[in-house]
């Protein structure tokens, strides 16, 4: 395991220069949407960057490319191993069958079906565990050992944080064609990837823009590490619908990062997030899942004051199975 000491291994605003050049071939360069229906409940001028849009329904997908591409040819023989709930497992399934490559993804028994079918129909070989009882990186690695295959980690690593980071890329080059200069930028975060991606590329442009976590309730991990200035747990393995954002902790590499120039979190309740995946599909005509919603819900329920501000929320992913989707509309009183 690589030691979260060696700055060697942080990415850095080249790294992510260097992964939108090789993602531009074969990723999604997602719009920057305008949302009136934003602007005058929060008084600011907001913005929609839909990865929903993106390869494999999220955002995960520029980050397992750039790493999984860097694997020189003499080690590609082994595949590739990943942990996921479903998004990085996709990407990563995706990304490996384009480069000719066999992958095994280690997904809890309770990840969503429709992710499951979908990792599979990629190309990948699923390997189940018990979430909250086996130790999902000890099975990967044992598989990788036993394979010979190159783990790829879902937020822990340079490429991997960097690809994730051609978000933040590109949010900073739509708002300087546009002439504005974001205030606040909200992601996502679970290990915290794409946030500390988004903070490198975006305070390179924009130095003085604030760069927010959004998390579920109860899984507030970074919003909680910013405070104390140390990685903290979650109490809960389960308990959200919002699968995708379950991390137990910061990840060591992202929080070196986020720490240093993301420093605030924000969180909103499964019921806020439900409503955030309606008002998407009502004002933005753009499906959702709930993990991908998180940002947007905070800023629904007032969480971030955004009057007078221009600000860009990140929606992290839309791969939600039909059941999840009316449950969402139904908590919104939608159905």
């Amino acid at each position: 395991m690589t030691s979260p000491t060696d700055a060697a291994q942080l990415p850095t605003y080249a790294d992510v220069i260097a992964a939108a050049e090789r993602l531009a071939p074969v990723a999604v360069r997602t719009p920057l949407l305008a949302c009136p229906a934003l602007d005058a409940l929060t008084g600011g001028r907001i913005f929609l960057k839909p990865e929903p849009l993106q390869r494999t329904g999220s955002f995960k997908f520029r980050g397992a490319y750039n790493r999984i591409s860097r694997i020189p040819e003499a080690e590609r023989a082994g595949g590739v191993v990943a942990c996921s709930s479903g998004n990085h497992a996709q990407g990563v399934a995706a990304a490996a069958t384009m480069l000719g490559m066999r992958s095994v993804i280690v997904m809890p028994s309770d990840a969503p079906a429709l992710k499951r079918t979908r990792t599979l129909a990629f190309g990948a070989e699923v390997v189940s565990y018990e979430r909250g009882v086996d130790d999902r990186d000890a099975i990967a690695h044992a598989i990788a050992t036993e394979r010979g295959a190159t783990f790829v980690a879902p937020y822990d690593d340079r490429f991997v944080m960097a690809g994730q980071g051609t978000v933040g890329l590109e949010i900073a080059q739509d708002m300087t064609m546009l002439g504005l200069a974001p205030d606040v930028v909200i992601a996502n975060a679970s290990g915290g990837g794409l946030a500390s991606g988004i903070a490198l590329a975006v305070k390179e442009a924009f130095p003085h823009a604030q760069i927010y976590t959004a998390e579920p309730a109860g899984f507030d991990d970074h919003a909680r590490s910013f405070q104390s200035g140390r990685r903290e747990s979650n109490a809960q393995a389960t308990g959200s619908f919002c699968d995708a954002l379950l991390a137990a902790t910061p990840g060591a590499l992202t929080f070196q990062i986020s720490s240093r120039i993301v420093g605030n979190g924000v969180a909103a309740s499964d019921a806020e997030v439900a409503r955030a995946v309606a008002f998407a599909f009502e004002e933005a005509k753009i499906v959702v899942e709930p993990g991908g919603a998180v940002a947007l819900a905070a800023v629904l329920a007032g969480r971030l004051d955004l009057a007078g501000k221009t600000a860009a929320i990140v929606l992290s992913g839309g791969n939600v199975d039909a059941a999840t989707f009316a449950t969402c509309l139904t908590m919104a009183g939608k159905l």
